[in-house]
């Protein structure tokens, strides 16, 4: 094993010079051999999981040995793999060298003589020539581990040993002698079970000594004698005495992921071992016999057994044996230099334990234990830990008081929700910059690109005066990215900024919630959401922005991004269903109240039961929490039963008129009278003759008077001029488009419509006999008896039967506009070969264009009347054959032509629609009913909400027009009216009890969140 030294330093300084770098990671794969015994093993998982470690690993270096077959060829695929997908066409010789600082992984071959050489390969990798035997490596690999490297930033001079893992793939009774080597030098050992031969081998013994010899011959499937079983037998004695150093992989059940957390561990383990540190020579001290140690967990200054374990962390012995000494300074350099080397590797935190590739985590944290400097220097690891999804170092730091720097806040958006190879203005990359760009480009620019051009042009400028000042912009640019993120979350969900008073620290941990949610960040979410405050209107809002952006994504078919989405805005809704059900099992009155309680976040004003309707949130407004508050505002706190409600009328008058109840039974009933009385008037007092009569004026004035008194309150219902102002902070347009989408909103719409053009027809038309104006009111009384059906919707029984009407309604719109083409298509060809060559299509009056002729046919057919009698041609009566006669008079019919194609064609599309096209119909029908009787009670309970919400501020036409002058000067709903403050002028006292009774329940509500969500929040 004795060779020149200069020969392995020789190496390591023309790989160094080679790829222009220095490891922060070691990978060395052995295992190449001839194999006698066939064994087929999962590839691609261990070519996986190699890159996967390497990258997380920062600047990796894979030693093999260049073989041409074998587990070189393996190595090989996977790196080249790795280049095409980092890289793509780049990934030759010209374009992404091995030398390229943006080539992370770096591919070194120990080539032994005649192995494959570089020119074959179309990937770039660097290769070194060495000597037949393993002794090389093996004495190259214990080199490495005795080198330091600047494992915090390639900038600074702060030394740690560079960390080196042996992976052992399949292999040969000399791969196990390396590894029994390695294992002496304290190098850790990865075994890849699952890939045959040696590495099976030094499993099965680790696990079970006594089955030696039946697994050397089967798996080698060789013939041993007694000097070769005694030389493996001390091998593998060898190893099973450093077992400690050995990790295992399992390729047949371990996640690719996991193999950066075996190799940190092994690592760890490793440096943790007698021995691993040099003598300081310098200070005459020893350091090597203090590291028998575990990685240290615990905090700086506890104690076990009498003893402190501060000072003796593995980080800080490792930076004392460099003569450093971790002051505040040193450690805001060694925090701070590593985030300026390269965007982090994002981990799964399934997969992520302390101990996971990177390392930086893992000593920077023990560095600021020792230091005491946890809370004044942590924050640059917490915004690494953010940027790589480290959730277990974020709990961590957040649970020992760190708090985020908001300074930070620009550089986390560009690093982790920007795209850095996608130009933001001229590329559409279809990312998340992307699809916020889309809602609002001069937030998103702010958010995702405006750090980037700064720091770029800092870069540009010479050290002085400039680079300063830009420097300077860079720290303030933090507030504006703050601001934009929230206003960009206002215009997802179209609601107006609402200002509160003063910031609070909660703002710190709003501000990466919100971030988290941009990034699709759902453990990190998650922490940061039970952190908060208000979890119910929090979550409800995270839940509605991801709804949102989902949708977005979907528009632009990036179907897995939204699919991800989508389940991350399901996942909050579940937390708060899950906290709205704890919060009722343990205090039913609180849950109830709360659901109606006003918060604020993000700029976003409102309460959760109201948030939950205007965003369509079914299972929260059909939650028992939500219904019991719907039925306290329902009955107006008075019991919650019709009987008894009404025996209230005479023990508590005022609060009866006042319920929302009574005013919709109050509202329907003279919508009743106003239906007899405007059905009076249509049938009897339209004409001049009947209409000098007072009652024929009566009617008519009443029915004028009913519709301008609800034609304002649906107009105060719409845009919401005279309501609570703190029950919803949306902007006019998306109330109004939300007003739009309740079906029974758009009948009446159109019921004062047709009333208004009734009107001006009546006034207009100057006739006796009033024909139009005649239809006009009946169309417009039609439709008002449709409305009227809208009584039924707070019935158990009969609500979801309109609401399946009003589904089935959707389906036959659809089914028309796939019809009426079909219809179209038909009665053109019937007209064209009927009355070939008709020149009076359009002539005429409108009643007597052909564009009804080409459609009649067609369309009755749809119900089976066949008017074959037409089809034929062998009905001549009531029509001419004249040119001239019915060229000059459009009321004369035209006499059809016999053809005998028409009535093959309509005995073809009889079959189409009567079989298929009435039948689909049918279909959707049957499927709607089955759809929404699933969902009944929830979608009934969302409508209910619908009708108690409008009836709460509400008074019946037309009495509501007595009452509009006070209710629109006075605004008696909102706070801050005049009512209001004249009670605080005269009764100071009562309001001021109030006020602090109020401000002790939301305080309590919102403690009662919090410690609800911290039960239940690891059952979801």
């Amino acid at each position: 094993m004795n060779r020149d030294a200069s020969k392995v330093k020789e190496v390591w300084n023309k790989i160094q010079n080679g790829v222009n770098s220095t490891p922060t990671m070691v990978f060395s794969v052995i295992g190449d051999s001839d194999s006698f015994v066939p064994k087929p093993w999962p590839k691609t998982v261990f070519q996986t999981a190699l890159i996967e470690a390497a990258k997380s690993g920062g600047e990796t270096w894979i030693l093999y040995r260049g073989n041409e077959k074998g587990v070189s060829r393996c190595v090989r695929e996977a790196y080249q793999s790795y280049g095409d997908m980092e890289f793509g066409n780049k990934n030759t010789g010209y374009g992404i060298c091995v030398n390229d600082t943006n080539r992370h992984i770096k591919l070194i071959s120990i080539a032994r003589k005649g192995a494959f050489r570089t020119e074959y390969l179309t990937d770039p990798h660097f290769e070194t020539n060495g000597e037949d035997d393993d002794s090389f490596l093996l004495e190259f690999e214990k080199y490495v581990s005795e080198q330091d490297v600047s494992f915090f930033s390639q900038k600074m001079d702060i030394k740690m040993p560079v960390p080196i893992a042996v992976i052992v793939c399949e292999g040969d009774i000399d791969t196990i002698v390396h590894i029994s080597e390695a294992l002496k030098n304290k190098l850790p050992v990865i075994i890849m079970k699952g890939s045959g031969k040696a590495a099976d081998l030094v499993f099965d013994f680790l696990e079970n000594e006594r089955q030696l010899k039946k697994k050397a011959s089967v798996l080698f499937g060789i013939r041993f004698d007694d000097k070769k079983y005694s030389e493996l037998k001390a091998h593998l004695d060898t190893i099973d005495e450093n077992r400690d150093l050995v990790g295992v992989f399992d390729l047949d059940q371990d996640d690719p992921l996991m193999l950066s957390n075996i190799v940190g561990e092994a690592v760890i383990s490793c440096w943790s071992m007698e021995n691993i540190l040099q003598r300081n020579n310098a200070n005459g001290l020893e350091f090597a016999n203090s590291l028998n140690l575990r990685p240290k967990t615990a905090i700086p200054h506890s104690q076990t057994n009498g003893t402190t374990i501060k000072g003796s962390s593995l980080a800080w012995k490792l930076l004392r044996r460099n003569s450093v000494n971790p002051e505040k300074k040193i450690i805001d350099q060694i925090l701070g230099g590593f985030k300026l080397e390269s965007r982090p590797y994002v981990l799964n935190p399934k997969f992520s334990t302390p101990t996971s590739l990177p390392l930086y985590f893992y000593f920077g944290y023990q560095l600021l234990q020792e230091s005491d400097l946890l809370e004044e220097c942590g924050p640059v690891l917490l915004l690494e830990a953010l940027k790589a999804n480290r959730c277990d170092y974020v709990r961590v730091l957040l649970d020992q008081r760190v708090k985020f720097d908001p300074k930070n806040l620009p550089e986390l958006y560009e690093q982790t929700v920007s795209c850095k190879d996608c130009k933001f203005k001229s590329e559409d990359c279809l990312h998340m910059q992307w699809i916020l760009k889309q809602i609002e480009e001069k937030h998103a620019k702010r958010m995702c690109h405006k750090y980037r051009c700064k720091v770029i042009k800092m870069n540009s400028k010479k050290v002085g005066e400039q680079q300063k000042y830009i420097e300077e912009k860079i720290e303030e640019l933090h507030l504006p990215v703050a601001k934009s993120a929230e206003a960009l979350c206002r215009e997802i969900l179209r609601y107006e900024e609402f200002t509160k008073d003063s910031s609070t620290e909660d703002d710190n941990i709003s501000l990466i919630l919100l971030w988290a949610i941009f990034a699709n960040r759902k453990e990190l979410a998650e922490i940061y959401w039970l952190r908060g405050k208000n979890h119910l209107l929090t979550g409800l809002v995270c839940s509605a922005i991801l709804k949102k952006l989902s949708k977005k994504a979907n528009n632009v078919k990036e179907q897995v991004l939204s699919n991800d989405l989508e389940e991350h805005s399901k996942l909050f809704e579940q937390r708060c269903l899950g906290i709205m059900d704890r919060m009722y099992d343990e205090n039913a009155e609180q849950a109830i109240d709360l659901m109606d309680t006003e918060a604020d976040i993000w700029g976003i004003h409102s309460c959760p039961l109201t948030f939950a309707y205007e965003n369509f949130m079914y299972d929260v407004v059909a939650h028992t929490c939500s219904q019991k508050n719907m039925n306290r505002q329902w009955y107006n706190n008075l019991a919650p039963d019709l009987k008894p409600f009404l025996k209230s009328a005479i023990r508590k008058p005022r609060m009866f008129l006042s319920a929302p109840l009574t005013k919709y039974m109050f509202n329907y009933v003279m919508f009743f009278i106003m239906l007899v009385i405007y059905s009076s008037f249509v049938l009897t007092s339209i004409s001049t003759k009947y209409y000098e009569k007072n009652i024929g004026k009566l009617f008519e004035y009443i029915v004028y008077a009913w519709g301008a008194g609800d034609f304002s309150e649906k107009l105060i219902s719409c845009f919401g001029f005279l309501e609570e102002r703190g029950r919803s902070h949306r902007s006019k347009w998306s109330r109004a488009k939300r007003y739009l989408y309740d079906f029974w909103n758009v009948v009446d719409l159109l019921s004062y419509f047709l009333l208004i053009a009734a009107v001006l027809v009546y006034y207009l038309e100057i006739t006796d006999t009033y024909i139009v104006s005649r239809r006009m009111f009946g169309l417009s009384l039609l439709v008002m008896y449709l409305r009227f059906l809208e009584v039924f919707l707070v019935f158990r029984k009969l609500g979801p039967t309109l609401l399946m009407i009003k589904e089935m309604l959707k389906d036959l719109l659809g089914f028309l506009s796939i019809a009426v083409f079909v219809v179209l298509g038909v009665g053109i060809y019937y007209h064209a070969n009927l009355w070939p060559d008709h020149q009076t299509i359009w002539s005429g009056d409108w009643t007597n264009w052909r564009i009804w002729t080409i459609i009649y046919y067609p369309y009755w057919q749809l119900y089976a009347e066949l008017n074959l009698d037409q089809l034929d041609g062998s009905d001549q009566s009531d029509c001419t054959n004249v040119t001239s006669v019915w060229e000059s008079d459009t009321s004369i019919n035209r006499c059809p032509q016999e053809d005998w194609t028409v009535q093959a064609v309509a005995a073809i599309y009889l079959l189409f629609s009567n079989l298929l096209l009435v039948n689909l119909v049918i279909a959707m029908f049957s499927y709607t009913f089955e759809r929404v009787q699933n969902d009944s009670e929830k979608l009934w309970r969302f409508e209910r909400y619908t009708v108690i919400n409008d009836y709460k501020w509400r008074i019946p036409s037309p009495f509501n027009l007595f009452f509009m002058p006070y209710r629109c000067f006075c605004l008696p709903e909102r706070k801050g009216c005049c009512l209001q403050k004249c009670r605080e002028i005269c009764c100071k006292d009562a309001v001021k009890k109030e006020n602090k009774i109020k401000a002790d329940n939301e305080a309590y509500q919102r403690n009662f969140q919090r410690i609800t969500a911290l039960k239940i929040h690891n059952k979801i």
